[in-house]
């Protein structure tokens, strides 16, 4: 005992078993082992320092005590819109498609609205917004959103809200849509404040603070969701062509590929069991499962992407007959086609918005035999959309690569999948340093989409199907479709044109297989005669009477613009150069020309796809003995040639 060592015990409060200091150790414990598990990326902006983080909403709501199936329900969709090139005629553009006739109540146009204004002009805002990087697009659908009432109230609350969680005041204006069977709020908030600091606002607050605030303030206007409600809404979901709360929970529960309904004891539980049967016999009279048992079914592969895609066509089709008055069982997908089918000539009935946040817009085609087809926004050129009576035709779009494919494909072929600015200026030594930059643009969008690989040398590992894959992606970016402009002007104003029309490279025996082009050739054909351009027994233009008439409509255009802008039309000879600013264009029955001016002159060219994106901007173009080429004034040329 004398190894032994005297201690003095040191007494605590009654009944304490030294639970607090367990729970210190345990805390200490839990953050070293946090922050050894942490993984060494960066971690993502959430907004906290900028007091714009999805913590500041959710530790603010009042309705705490309510579960989330109680909540009003809200859908919040949001798009951040940059200038880039467009500059502010892209916020104008969308403002004033916002405002569009047939949004309101009464089918009218839409009325803006801000903070403390109703009906105020987009000028101002458009005006402030000119040179903002930068715009927030927000789409606020309540579920209950007819019940409401007037929605520009619960929108300056909601706005209020928004300014106090993000902590600054924002600048925006906002219009109601009725022409749809849930009412909504489109608003537009400025990418700067009133202090001109660009407005940055958390991901996690905008997918996800943003919706929590309106479902507060629904719930706090129309009181919590009833148990009856959220059963009924639960009911309702049963036979949707969409996919649905109760999808979601059947995909909770498959075990490799199968469902199989589980047991239940209380009343809640067998009416949910109820709504599960109902909801996959729904799902397998749609092709989308297939009965493998007793009570236990077997999933189709893919069978959420394909419900997704029924809502998306039903929510297409609901909207064109409700806004053209077409049957449903007339409205036909291009998509659906087979791959060998001719091709559909038509023209443009409409435009409808397939994404009023991107500005994005489906076309709608009439055929010559009176059929409604529907055509993608991703086959639709934003920058030289055929105006409505075009005459247009679809087809399915071929896997073809790009030419700038083929070069890098080239290059790359000779050098073991590599390619590189400086393996490309070795292989071609006349290509310009511009055109190698065009080129690693294009390897870093394919790239984007798990096309080639970019080296840390910075070079580019191109595979050996780059070139098929490439042409997969260009085909898939159009929808499957492709569209082309045979005529952009309508076929009624083709009639009596003086010109060279479609109509007039139409055959008798093309004519003759369609009624309505029957109708148009015979029309055209008897003011030709009448006009002394076809003879007795002649039904057919020469060459030489194309050429003419040609000639006359450039010149009678030319002679219009000389006019009405006080210049002096200028004509290319082979060899002349011109510099200008490509200021618009003007559809002929010859096609769609391009008018590039200056202070003094003007030139009319032959429009090309690309010149949409260039509007505004100064150009140096030159005729050769190919045609036309044309160069920016940052030194990219481009044309017939690189």
């Amino acid at each position: 005992m004398s190894e032994e060592r005297p201690f003095t015990p040191r007494l605590g409060r009654i009944r304490d078993q030294g639970a607090p200091a367990g729970k210190r150790l345990s805390r200490q414990l839990n953050k070293a082992g946090a922050r050894l598990s942490k993984a060494s990326r960066k971690s993502a902006f959430t907004g906290a320092r900028y007091g714009t983080g999805g913590a500041a909403r959710t530790g603010g709501s009042r309705h705490r005590h309510l579960s989330r199936q109680h909540m009003r329900r809200v859908i919040v969709k949001v798009h951040i819109a940059r200038a880039r090139g467009a500059g502010p005629g892209l916020f104008r553009a969308h403002v004033s498609y916002l405002q569009r006739d047939g949004v309101d109540r009464e089918g009218e146009g839409g009325i803006l609205y801000d903070r403390d204004q109703e009906g105020i002009s987009p000028r101002e805002f458009l005006e402030r917004s000119e040179h903002d990087l930068h715009q927030f697009r927000i789409i606020v659908s309540p579920e209950d959103g007819a019940r409401m009432g007037d929605l520009k109230q619960a929108t300056r609350e909601l706005m209020a809200r928004m300014e106090r969680d993000v902590g600054r005041r924002l600048d925006w204006v906002a219009v109601d849509h009725h022409n749809t069977g849930h009412p909504h709020t489109h608003i537009v908030v400025r990418g700067r404040d009133a202090r001109m600091k660009d407005v940055v606002i958390a991901r996690d607050y905008l997918t996800k603070g943003l919706r929590e605030a309106a479902e507060e303030l629904a719930t706090q206007r129309l009181g919590p969701r009833r148990t009856l409600e959220i059963a009924g809404a639960r009911q309702k979901q049963v036979d949707q062509d969409r996919w649905t709360g109760l999808d979601s929970e059947i995909e909770t529960r498959l075990e490799n590929g199968a469902f199989r309904l589980g047991d239940a004891s209380s009343s809640k539980e067998r009416f949910d069991r109820s709504l599960l049967f109902a909801r996959i016999r729904h799902l397998e009279s749609l092709g989308l499962a297939e009965q493998d048992g007793t009570l236990s079914w077997r999933m189709k592969q893919d069978w959420q992407e394909q419900l997704k895609r029924r809502a998306r066509r039903g929510d297409i089709i609901r909207t064109l007959a409700a806004e053209f008055g077409e049957r449903e069982s007339d409205i036909r997908f291009v998509q659906d086609r087979a791959k060998d089918a001719a091709p559909i000539r038509g023209v443009v009935k409409a435009y409808g918005p397939e994404d009023e946040l991107r500005d994005t817009r489906y076309l709608l085609i009439e055929d010559f035999d009176g059929g409604i087809w529907h055509v993608p926004s991703a086959a639709v050129d934003v920058h030289a959309r055929p105006p409505q009576g075009a005459v247009v035709e679809l087809s399915r779009a071929r896997a073809v690569a790009r030419s700038s494919d083929k070069a890098i494909a080239e290059v790359a072929e000779q050098t073991g999948d590599i390619w590189s600015e400086a393996l490309h200026a070795r292989h071609d030594p006349g290509s310009k340093p511009a055109y190698h930059l065009t080129l690693k643009r294009r390897l870093e969008a394919l790239r984007r989409v798990g096309i080639g690989e970019r080296l840390a040398t910075g070079e580019w590992h191109i595979g050996e199907d780059f070139l098929e894959r490439a042409a997969a992606y260009e085909a898939g970016r159009s929808g499957g479709v492709k569209l082309s402009v045979l005529s952009w002007l309508s076929p009624k104003m083709q009639i009596d044109r003086l010109g060279e029309t479609w109509i007039d490279d139409l055959s008798e025996d093309a004519a003759a297989q369609q009624q309505t082009l029957k109708d148009l050739k015979a029309s055209r054909q008897i003011w030709l005669r009448e006009q002394g351009y076809l003879g007795a027994g002649q039904s057919e233009l020469m060459e030489e009477q194309k050429s003419k008439l040609r000639a006359l409509e450039l010149k009678r255009e030319r002679d219009t613009i000389a006019v009405a802008s006080g210049r002096t039309s200028v004509q290319l000879a082979k060899g002349d150069r011109f510099e200008g600013k490509l200021e618009g264009h003007v559809d002929l029955a010859a096609g769609r020309m391009a008018i590039i001016g200056n202070a003094k002159e003007f030139a009319l060219v032959l429009w090309r796809g690309s010149l949409g994106r260039q509007m505004g901007r100064e150009l140096t173009i030159k005729r050769t003995a190919s045609g036309i080429g044309w160069s920016m004034d940052m030194g990219r040329s481009r044309g017939l040639s690189r």
